[in-house]
């Protein structure tokens, strides 16, 4: 994972130094620009445009890989300017950003997170600062019909974004749903902190925007309760974990001692993951059944047959890793230009001091002269130290994706671990009938030696019967649901090999642009010393 966040809270130690220094500029009138600082929020990142002039004499050395010509006389604006309109929230803060996966230009659903308030919770706690906790305002703005107004606001806390993660998965098996930020442990004690509060809003509006990209779940109805609905998020009955595994710790012990009908499978609960269900026999059951399969030696009633999906599956492991390489090396790479400009900085301003000492100790013309090149070198150092932070801005801005797409990578994974459970749970139950079967015949078998039969037999076979039919239905439901989950990842896989192939792509030609296009001007400072200096240098020969 790349640390990119806190590469840009440091990136110079001596900044104030360098920014207070005043630098000679190549203007006609002798005025001087300053350098825009690319991580401050009063200015924009700069970016090399491309012009559209045809007509332009190629005099770069960049022009058999890029266009445009020059890149010295570029204007430097962001690559993004263009792809940042409003309505489309962002279209590279998407759970796989493109502005693809939104099914009409003309919906919009824009989610912003803003002013964060401490809030104190009713209840007392012995530990201090425990019962306070931070709310924050989300805003909405769309279109949509499934909204009930055009422009809202309601205030949620981290709890609510959980209930809300939690419905979702439980909601859209096999779907690539964003995967929300982490609680942290300690979040009592660094609550107190308005950096952790900041970053916290930050990433809860990250999320919201990942959530309003998708384009099954921006239209969901548990994403409109948690925009729309005042007070507190209520709890529906099949989300609430609590009050199931309860009602699982009860009901466990009726179903070994057989008073619940053999401890069946309730159909509905079936669809539902088992994991945090009302069923806690179900649970135990699947786990035998998982390590029947994994440790048994015999084969599953029913496996997965899907070859395209196994072969997918691998190859997205495959790009999992090289992602994650790619990853370390663009943080290494940002690492590096950041020592670059910093140490390009640091020479300046030493280059700055003994100008100052030569000038105060000049005698001769010719010691003026040196002090006047070293003056020259010094500015140009400060400039390139300045582009090399601009650059490192850009280049943290491009290849964050490649962050991104690791938690896109969680999201997959998940998707595809549901896809696994239902068959678990479609297996389980075909066990489960199995061995309904076996005994039902044995029972019979046992009955029928029996002049007039056996009641006690009889009615237990009955019972079993049921049990058998009521375990059919739930296997049928589990297989629709299987099935289901099927279709979700098959149609988020193709969404997401489109979104990829946009996204990479993008990312790629800002980065490459920037890095031609910075390199372009760093050589124009350099060659601008230079002439400076040929004169000196050939009075020096």
């Amino acid at each position: 994972m790349m640390g990119y966040e806190n590469q840009e809270s440091h990136l110079y130690a001596s900044k104030k130094e360098m920014e207070s220094l005043v630098l000679d500029d190549d203007s006609p009138n002798g005025t001087s620009h300053p350098f825009s600082d690319p991580l401050s929020s009063s200015s924009s990142l700069p970016f090399a445009e491309i012009p559209t002039d045809q007509g332009q004499t190629p005099n770069s050395s960049f022009n058999s890989i890029l266009e445009p010509p020059s890149y010295a006389e570029a204007i430097f604006r962001s690559f993004d300017a263009d792809h940042s309109s409003p309505q489309l929230n962002g279209a590279h803060d998407h759970s796989i950003a493109s502005p693809s996966s939104l099914p009409s230009s003309d919906d919009f659903l824009t989610i912003t997170v803003s002013d964060p308030q401490k809030e104190q919770e009713l209840s007392n706690s012995l530990v201090p600062g425990g019962t306070a906790y931070v709310t924050y305002l989300i805003t909405t703005r769309t279109n949509l019909p499934e909204f009930d107004g055009t422009e809202f606001s309601v205030r949620r806390r981290f709890r609510d974004v959980v209930t809300l993660s939690d419905r979702l998965a439980e909601s859209y098996r096999g779907f690539f749903i964003p995967i929300r930020p982490d609680k942290s442990v300690v979040e009592s004690q660094v609550m107190q902190k308005q950096e952790f509060v900041e970053q916290r809003r930050a990433a809860l509006e990250k999320y919201l925007r990942r959530l309003a990209a998708h384009p099954v779940i921006r239209r969901s109805e548990e994403l409109r309760m948690f925009l729309e609905a005042n007070g507190k998020l209520p709890l529906v009955r099949t989300t609430d974990v609590a009050s199931r595994m309860l009602d699982g710790a009860v009901q466990l012990p009726k179903q070994i001692f057989g008073e619940t009908a053999g401890g069946m499978v309730d159909a509905n609960e079936v669809a539902q993951p088992a994991k945090g269900g009302r069923d806690l026999l179900r649970i135990f059951r699947e786990l035998k059944q998982s390590v029947s399969n994994d440790w048994g030696g015999v084969k599953p009633p029913v496996v997965e047959e899907d070859k395209e999906l196994l072969e997918k599956k691998q190859k997205l492991h495959d790009f999992e890793q090289q992602l994650s390489n790619v990853s370390q090396q663009a943080e290494a790479l940002v690492k590096s230009q950041q020592d670059i400009g910093e140490t390009m900085g640091q020479m300046g301003l030493a280059f700055v001091k003994l100008t100052k000492f030569e000038t105060e100790r000049a005698v001769y013309d010719s010691q003026r002269t040196r002090a006047a090149d070293m003056k020259n070198v010094a500015t140009a150092s400060v400039k390139a130290s300045r582009l090399y932070r601009e650059l490192n801005a850009q280049t943290v801005k491009h290849l964050d994706k490649l962050h991104e797409y690791l938690g896109v990578m969680l999201a997959v994974n998940n998707a595809f671990s549901d896809r696994s459970s239902a068959l678990l749970t479609v297996q389980t139950l075909l066990s489960e009938l199995s061995s309904l079967n076996s005994r039902i015949e044995k029972l019979e078998a046992a009955a029928s030696k029996i002049f007039g039969g056996d009641r006690a037999r009889i009615r237990k076979i009955e019972e079993l019967k049921e049990t058998h039919r009521e375990t059919e239905d739930a296997k049928s439901s589990a297989v629709r649901e299987y099935e289901r989950i099927k279709e979700n990842n098959k149609s988020e896989l193709a969404r997401f090999e489109k979104e990829r192939r946009d996204d990479f792509l993008g990312m790629l030609r800002g980065f490459v642009v920037n890095q031609a296009g910075y390199a372009e001007k760093m050589a124009n400072v350099w060659e601008t010393v230079a002439d400076e200096t040929k004169g000196y240098a050939k009075h020096g020969s």
